[in-house]
């Protein structure tokens, strides 16, 4: 069994969801596997990772404003030393996930026809995120 790890920098500049499956996929394509998994993990804990729709537009800002309604930023937080964004930016974090697994097939990311990778950044400024992608499987 082949295993590959590539660290990957996103910069987000601002709250909102940034799809990254081309660069995830540049990393499959970089390992040799042609059938086996990819981990993909933020490492961070006030961005997540998200799987979802890549067409419509309307599915992102509709997942900001439900969000956004589920977890304000106006409540009395204690943690507030990095800002009124922070605490909020921490739950939903917690709601969401750190790291997802893709199957690879025939050396192609096994997503939906309408399916994207894309970092969620919780917090309102711009932030370099980092992440770890491990592949591993056969070549």
């Amino acid at each position: 069994m082949r295993q590959y790890q590539a660290t990957l920098k996103v910069s987000t500049p601002d709250k909102s969801l940034h799809l990254i499956t081309s660069e995830i996929q540049s990393v499959v394509r970089d390992s040799g596997v042609n059938i086996g998994l990819c981990v993909v993990y933020i490492c961070h804990t006030s961005a997540s990772l998200l799987i979802q729709e890549n067409a419509d537009p309307d599915v992102l800002a509709d997942l900001e404003m439900f969000f956004s309604k589920l977890v304000p930023e106006s409540l009395p937080y204690r943690h507030a030393n990095e800002g009124s964004d922070d605490m909020p930016a921490h739950i939903r974090s917690a709601l969401t996930k750190t790291s997802e697994t893709i199957p690879i097939v025939h050396g192609q990311l096994g997503l939906g026809l309408w399916q994207g990778i894309y970092v969620w950044e919780h917090r309102t400024h711009h932030h370099q995120r980092e992440l770890i992608i491990h592949v591993m499987g056969e070549p």
